[in-house]
């Protein structure tokens, strides 16, 4: 059991997001037509369906507009298969054990899907929020297509909020990568400027540990003395370059190049934008010789729409093209690995379900759901979710008991809170789940009053009950069903590494390589690093988990960053010798 389960930081705020309010205003303008409609014509008791199409608009907002309608129309698809599956699934029983079990086997679906195609916050929790209240909806076989063409119209119209901002801004999304993988290059490169000698002082400090722990150990042998030196030498040279600042920057540039080497057309300023990212990728390897205020003037000319800065070596995007013309690799083949977390959902879900329903809650969908956003990557996430869901409900139970006078005025006051509620969930939940959840919780508790008033006090008694069942239960389970593929995954990464390493050294070698093959080899090892270095930190959050390969980890990365940085050295040798 290697996991700690941390409570300090939990709910520290973070930054927002540079585009905070674009996903707010999205959401508010894709339910705002829906629902000022049905509330013109008395139907508020068709909100839900509506609002399962409109709040697709809460997705893909950092990817460029032609990934972005394909990945909108995948999500509206399984947004509506799911409420489908749902509406059905209530129309042909009345059991609530079967129909917690039916959304348990959603949820664990939901995740498994969202995790392996990468669809990015709010990941499958929406979906899962909306199959789930449905299956408590009262429903007929002969009303089930109606509502499902409602969530599609609603959809359709939220998939065009969400490219509206193209027309404007057509590479948005490209820049604003971009210009976060040059202002983490610098961040990176100042900070080595900044603090010159902290390499050599954490060197000294951890040699002087190593010697005393030599002298204290008398009894061990010359042999073992040298292999331990050895591990050790290496273990500093690895850590010396594994900052915080590098790893914050080598995950902002291979952001950058995920969507720019998104399929689709390549106009001249994608070109542009690539040679940037080529820039910041080559501070990273050669930070001495970087001036961070030219990254970070670049960065600042990438606002609005000016023309995009010329940056040198064009050569260097033949790389590129090899990378595109490469297949993509289907997105099912993780599905494998993610099938300890869907189980997990599957199991919490479902026993948290059950619970509620043997407490007596008329609601057991709100467990259910509180179970299903607690599964992240590993139990220490878990666990630190669970804490903020717990947090940002209690606190979002109290908004509701202050705004609900407000709301019952009429149903105009309860759409009208609705939306405020939605915008600022989205605009609040980027700087720490908690937060946003102050404004989620009052929003979902308002949504099932669209039907009908019902009385506070009962809601908020059984939302605090179900909160904090589905939180211990759906932890719980996450404990029970043990990760031991996360290990694997190191594994796997390692290899990635090792032979994306030993090709470029290769390539280095050579003394003539084809055509922008060294620079491809190049983005392939520093992806290679990256995926690495996601791999371990999430195996280092699991429990029951065993011994991960921390030498080979070491060796890898450190050989790995000195490999990246021997590219750019050849680089600018042929560009010399030129």
């Amino acid at each position: 059991m290697n996991a700690r389960l941390p409570l300090t930081g939990v709910l520290r705020l973070g930054r927002p997001s540079d585009i905070w309010f674009k996903p707010a205003l999205s959401v508010v303008v894709a339910v705002a037509p829906p629902n000022l409609t049905l509330l013109a014509l008395g139907r508020l008791d068709l909100a839900m369906y509506t609002m399962a199409g409109s709040l697709c608009a809460l997705y893909a907002h950092s990817r460029p507009y032609a990934a972005r309608a394909r990945a909108l129309a995948w999500v509206l698809l399984g947004m509506v298969t799911g409420l489908g599956v749902a509406l059905v699934a209530a129309s042909l029983t009345g059991s609530a054990v079967v129909l917690v079990t039916v959304g348990a086997l959603l949820a664990a679906v939901q995740k498994a899907l969202c995790d392996a195609t990468r669809i990015g916050p709010p990941g499958h929790v929406i979906l899962t929020f909306i199959s789930s209240a449905a299956l408590f909806a009262p429903q007929t076989l002969a009303q089930v297509p109606g509502h499902l063409a409602l969530a599609l119209a609603a959809g359709a119209w939220a998939w065009l909020v969400c490219m509206a901002p193209g027309l404007l801004r057509p590479h948005g999304p490209e820049r604003r990568a971009t210009a976060h993988a040059l202002l983490a290059a610098a961040a990176y490169v100042e900070s080595r400027s900044a603090h010159p000698g902290r390499t050599e002082a954490s060197r000294s400090a951890q040699a002087g540990r190593t010697e005393a722990s030599r002298n204290a150990q008398a009894g061990r042998t010359e042999e073992s003395r040298s292999t331990h030196a050895r591990r050790t030498e290496e273990s500093r040279g690895a850590h010396s370059d594994l900052t915080p600042e590098s790893r914050t920057a080598h995950t902002a540039v291979q952001a950058a190049w995920h969507t720019l080497l998104s399929r689709g057309a390549r106009s001249e300023t994608r070109r542009a934008l690539e040679r940037l990212v080529v820039r910041a990728e080559i501070a990273l390897a050669a930070p001495a010789d970087t001036d961070p205020a030219r990254l970070r003037a670049w960065a600042r000319a990438l606002r609005g729409n000016g023309p995009v800065p010329k940056a040198p070596y064009d050569d260097e995007l033949l790389g590129v093209d090899i990378e595109l013309a490469l297949p993509a690799h289907p997105w099912w083949r993780a599905l494998g690995p993610l099938a300890p977390i869907a189980v997990r959902t599957a199991l919490g879900c479902a026993l948290a379900g059950y619970a509620s329903l043997a407490l007596g809650v008329g609601r057991p969908y709100w467990a259910l759901v509180t179970a299903a956003s607690l599964y992240q990557a590993n139990i220490t996430l878990t666990w630190s979710r669970g804490v903020q869901r717990v947090v940002g409900n209690l606190v979002g139970v109290l908004v509701f008991a202050a705004v609900v006078p407000l709301a019952h005025l009429g149903a105009a006051a309860l759409v009208l809170c609705c939306l405020a509620f939605n915008f600022g969930a989205e605009a609040l939940i980027a700087r720490n789940y908690w937060l946003g959840s102050i404004c989620v919780t009052p929003m979902a508790l308002l949504i099932t009053e669209f039907a009908g008033y019902q009385e506070p006090g009962r809601l908020i008694t059984e939302r605090l009950v179900d909160t904090l069942v589905g939180a211990v239960v759906g932890f719980l389970a996450a404990v029970a069903v043990t990760n031991r593929r996360a290990g694997d995954r190191v594994e796997r990464a390692l290899a990635a590494v090792e032979g994306a390493r030993e090709r470029t050294a290769r390539l280095l070698a050579d003394p003539r390589p084809a055509p922008g093959a060294l620079d491809h080899a190049r983005r392939v090892l520093a992806a290679a690093l990256v995926d690495l270095r996601a791999g371990v930190e999430a195996a280092s959050g699991e429990w029951w988990q065993r011994a991960l390969p921390q030498e080979r980890v070491v060796h890898a990365e450190r050989n790995g960053h000195r490999t990246l940085a021997a590219t750019v050295r050849h680089h600018r040798a042929e560009g010399a010798d030129a």
